[in-house]
């Protein structure tokens, strides 16, 4: 049973769309919208636009869109449900259980459920005498109880059924378990316990739940990789979430520190720096930046020295460059990470070490030299050539200016010379860049997973459909002649029938229309259409002659039979076919 009309409108109005983004993308007012940089993607010039007066936000660079349920949805990694309850639950407003299909959120709560008593299980394993193995190995590498206790820490014994048995005992289905992805499934299609003898991670999210488990191996143990990780589940997502994310949210008001292990995270946190986090088992992903985002001024990247390390640093470096976060990059001498170097040197020269941290593009210009002899003339040459590259990549024209200052004085190069190669090169990427996001708006609209892949077959009948979608969206007062005229079923594509459909059932009722009607219905991709398309130009002009013009284009092209090439006809032939018919009907009308 869908939630009530009442409770989501209630909802909505007490949490409006700009107030909900606000605290997530900085936004600014643009005449009767606002705009900002994207959460979802990395972008340098905001294209993502909210719409404080039907309550919907969409983005121009990646295509995302919906209402203010379809935002919290994304930007918190929930379903449907669970984001409608969280508005609900921030606004003071009960939304009875007899009034939705709660069996998702029912198996998610089983699942967080299961989760903690598998981290107690884990750990009280750790604990016995049976476990001493892995408490030995933990404090050998220099582990307090304390710390071991704080973080949950445990080991998994080696058997098969351990903990299915456990769970079993608990009351939880093999069906759960599997949910969970605490236990795994044979082709034979037997079950069997997913982490065994290893040393386990619980991994917990900023509420405080037991979300999923990495599990390491014991070192010399080769037969199931270094670290086995949960898959993705109704409750996890690796790449959303950060190790250690949990306590460094309420120690990094100034900065937090991204660290390669989640051995090195405990490390640190037990030698006093609890704003450290790990990604898991993932790279540094968008996602990712924009949770740390939300907490923090500054981020410190403390990756490993070797070039995979290096590579690291500089991927995460590109991602976070859009957040406003300031970022710096520190190399731990001696090729060490940050848990070997405070085991040799202890913490407060690892403190000293940090106070070294370089920005992004200082880091990018040591680390290049590393493989060129610059004591010749082509090694400088060709570092020089390098480091224009790195310092031309940087947006801030004082830092630009600093660096290229540093550069002539210590390789004896043409200031002249230099700032005009960087000048060159900044053009290039700038043209590089325009094309990108070009390409990147135009894109999912010819792609074949598109929201209305019928579009491609059908362009100048879908085009009429989204006119009169958008036409009804902003004047519902012509929906009596729209319908005496079109009915859902005689739309061209699928798609615009089905929403079509939701408007004439809405409107008809004598309700208003409303962005939301449409959010349990469609799936984010169409919602995010549907949006573009209520916010476009389709309904552009007098809006009962385009909504009329559309509706016989839509007809005419009902029943026309279309021809074999139209798969090869493009976004201009489209548009002209469009106004050729339109400016037939008028000729007609005005005749």
């Amino acid at each position: 049973m869908a939630i009530s009309d009442s409770t989501i409108n209630e909802i909505k109005y007490r949490n409006d769309i700009e107030s909900v983004i606000s605290p997530y993308v900085s936004l600014k007012r643009r005449g009767k919208n606002l705009v900002g940089l994207c959460p979802f993607h990395n972008e340098k010039t905001p294209s993502f636009t909210v719409y404080p007066e039907n309550g919907s936000f969409y983005c121009f660079g990646c295509g995302v869109g919906g209402d203010v349920f379809t935002f919290v949805k994304l930007i918190e990694n929930l379903d449907y449900i669970d984001a409608v309850k969280l508005l609900a639950e921030r606004s003071g407003i009960a939304i009875e259980e007899t009034e939705y299909d709660n069996s998702l959120s029912k198996l998610k709560e089983r699942i967080y459920e299961m989760n903690r008593e598998t981290a107690k299980f884990f750990h009280n394993y750790l604990m016995s005498e049976n476990g001493k193995w892995a408490l030995d190995y933990l404090t050998g590498r220099g582990l307090k109880i304390a710390t071991i206790k704080h973080f949950g820490l445990g080991a998994a014994p080696d058997s098969w059924d351990s903990l299915i048995e456990h769970l079993k005992a608990k009351g939880y289905s093999l069906t759960d378990m599997l949910a969970a992805n605490v236990v795994g499934k044979s082709q034979r299609g037997s079950y069997y316990d997913r982490f065994r003898k290893r040393v386990m991670f619980p991994i917990i999210d900023v509420r405080g739940r037991v979300i999923a488990f990495s599990g390491r191996a014991m070192p010399g143990d080769t037969s199931g990789g270094k670290y086995v990780n949960t898959a993705d589940t109704p409750v996890y997502k690796k790449s959303d979430n950060l190790f250690g994310m949990n306590f460094a949210k309420n120690n990094c008001a100034e900065r937090i520190i991204l660290v390669e292990g989640n051995m090195d995270v405990v490390s640190l946190h037990q030698a006093g720096f609890q704003n450290a986090v790990a990604a898991l088992g993932t790279s540094f992903t968008p996602a990712q930046a924009k949770l740390l985002s939300r907490y923090t001024k500054e981020i410190v990247l403390t990756l490993d020295a070797d070039e995979a390390g290096r590579k690291a640093a500089e991927k995460a470096g590109d991602i976070l460059k859009n957040t406003g976060l300031s970022v710096k990059v520190v190399t731990v001498p001696d090729g060490k990470d940050p848990d070997e170097f405070i085991k040799k040197h202890g913490a407060s020269r690892f403190g000293a070490v940090l106070e070294g941290a370089v920005n992004e593009t200082e880091y990018k210009l040591l680390t290049a030299v590393a493989d060129i002899d610059i004591t010749s003339d082509a090694g400088k040459i060709k570092y020089i050539s390098r480091a224009a590259e790195i310092i031309a990549a940087s947006e801030n024209p004082i830092e630009r200016d600093v660096y290229i200052g540093r550069m002539c004085e210590k390789y004896g190069v043409s200031r002249t010379v230099l700032t005009g190669r960087i000048d060159e090169i900044r053009k290039a990427n700038a043209k590089k860049t325009a094309k990108k996001e070009i390409g990147e708006i135009i894109r999912p609209k010819f792609a074949t997973n598109a929201p209305n892949p019928e579009k491609r077959l059908n362009p100048t009948a879908a085009a009429a459909e989204e006119g009169v979608i958008a036409v009804l969206f902003s004047h519902p007062d012509f929906f009596s002649e729209a319908y005496s005229k079109l009915k859902p079923e005689q739309m061209v594509t699928s798609l615009n029938s089905r929403i079509y459909g939701k408007m004439c059932e809405v409107l008809s009722e004598g309700k208003t229309l409303d962005i939301s009607d449409f959010s349990e219905i469609l799936a984010d991709s169409q919602m995010s259409y549907l949006v573009s398309v209520i916010n476009g130009d389709s309904a552009r002009g007098n809006p009962l002659i385009v909504l009329k013009d559309c509706i016989s284009v839509i007809l005419t092209e009902k029943d026309r039979k279309k021809p074999s090439d139209i798969k090869n006809m493009d976004v201009e032939d489209w548009a002209k076919n469009l106004k050729k018919m339109i400016d037939k009907k008028r000729g007609k009308r005005n005749g």
